[in-house]
């Protein structure tokens, strides 16, 4: 290839991984000795479901199994193709398989959970009798995306977003190449946090300040003039930055204030700024664990489910659920009891260390153990009256009652504190009487 066609190819694909070694990150699953490598490395290509967000390197990480193997690679977007390109797909791998030089073929589908279940069902013939090599990739959770019966014949891997070292190796890689001028310190982390670990994000962006730097015959990249070429397609704050924090902190203690249109204010705005839907989503049911616990029980499931409707929904539909339950976080009653009781736990474990267990407490398997009296004398609650034992120790010998959780006078935790009232003065009766 001469040098003006290789100069004509976009970023991405000059900068694209030749082989397993120059791929950036995923060094959970090619690493040495980890699983995707042991896949490259074993010489027999199994069907796969490559998971995880946009621009990690999942369609990258599918041609070099097919370079590995030597095998055809077949690309279908699950978005524009359907039950035709899978036939023709077909016939390919047919056509290869039985040439002069039988090759193996991988048929990569782009986006597998856009197809429907008929057009998936329509792959499990073939990767039955061996015809192809599926691989699929998808950002969704293929426990609720790719039908079941596809899913047993493939193993998931997950891929992660790209971390901060990952995508400075991109931008050192784009210059060594002669692609762009280098960047100020703060232009290149302004970029990185702008990609938001999004190696493609990153590429395309690099081609745009690329043809910008060059137009303008820059020999550096500065912050100033980045903002002035990207405008508005730069997040308002840096992930990572002072004001993303901050923005956070607001959200946070807004609900803990218990004040709805505080916090769905802060909410909004961090949308509005960049912010990733999942990481808003992933703080929610923090929050609901950290700030309202037993008080309302409710919060961190609506949380959780808030969170399932997003992965499900995706932009900006999902996003409507993400904001109900946030103002449902807001108004319902706060406790931090159980919070603080773990906290206080760990606390004790760590200076304590290890007390053994009661003997009427442990397990007792064998008649060995029953012979050293392991689980003698313990008090199955059921048969107790009123399903508790009381009077009955469960801490290690001679440790006091720590007193860990205490309740709060707030919705549920009422309930609960009088509940903790009666079986304790339960135990005090049961103690007094002995």
């Amino acid at each position: 290839m001469n040098a003006s066609v290789h100069l004509q190819q976009p970023l991405a694909e000059r900068l694209r991984p030749r082989h397993l070694g120059e791929v950036i990150g995923q060094q959970h699953l090619i690493g040495e000795g980890l699983a995707l490598r042991l896949a490259f490395e074993s010489g027999q290509p199994h069907s796969c479901i490559l998971w995880g967000p946009p621009g990690v390197g999942k369609t990258t990480i599918a041609r070099l199994m097919a370079d590995a193997f030597d095998a055809q690679f077949i690309s279908i977007s699950a978005v524009l193709g359907g039950v035709k390109d899978i036939r023709e797909a077909v016939e390919q791998a047919q056509v290869a398989l039985n040439g002069l030089q039988p090759q193996r073929t991988i048929v990569f589908v782009d986006e597998v959970h856009r197809f429907n279940k008929s057009q998936q069902d329509a792959f499990l013939p073939h990767v039955e009798s061996g015809l192809f090599t599926f691989i699929g990739a998808t950002t969704e959770n293929p426990s609720f995306e790719v039908n079941s019966a596809l899913l047993s014949r493939a193993a998931v891997y997950v891929l992660q977003a790209l971390n901060e070292e990952d995508l400075k190796k991109i931008v050192q890689r784009a210059h060594a190449i002669g692609a762009m001028p280098p960047l100020e310190a703060e232009a290149e982390q302004r970029l990185i946090a702008y990609a938001d670990g999004d190696a493609r994000r990153l590429l395309n962006t690099l081609e745009t300040l690329s043809v910008a730097a060059q137009r303008e015959k820059l020999e550096k990249i500065s912050d100033t003039w980045l903002l002035k070429v990207l405008g508005e397609r730069m997040r308002r704050y840096d992930k990572g930055g002072e004001q993303f924090y901050d923005s956070i902190s607001a959200l946070h203690k807004s609900v803990r204030g218990s004040d709805p249109d505080a916090a769905l204010y802060w909410f909004t705005r961090m949308l509005d700024g960049g912010a990733d839907p999942r990481y808003m989503a992933r703080r929610l049911i923090r929050m609901a664990a950290e700030d309202i616990g037993l008080a309302d029980p409710r919060a961190l499931r609506l949380a959780l489910d808030a969170a399932e409707v997003y992965e499900r929904l995706g932009s900006p539909e999902g996003e409507l659920a993400l904001a109900e339950c946030v103002i449902y976080l807001a108004v319902a009653a706060k406790s931090n009891a159980v919070y603080k009781a773990f906290k206080e736990a760990k606390a004790l474990i760590k200076k304590e260390g290890t007390r053994p267990v009661p003997m009427h407490l442990r397990n007792a398997p064998t008649q060995l153990m029953k012979n050293l009296d392991y689980g003698k004398d313990y008090r199955y609650a059921h048969d107790e009256e009123g399903g508790f034992a009381a009077g009955e120790n469960y801490l290690p010998e001679g440790m006091p009652a720590p007193g860990f959780y205490r309740p709060v006078d707030r919705g549920l935790e009422l309930k609960i504190a009088e509940k903790m009232a009666s079986l304790r003065a339960l135990n005090q009766a049961k103690t007094a009487n002995k």
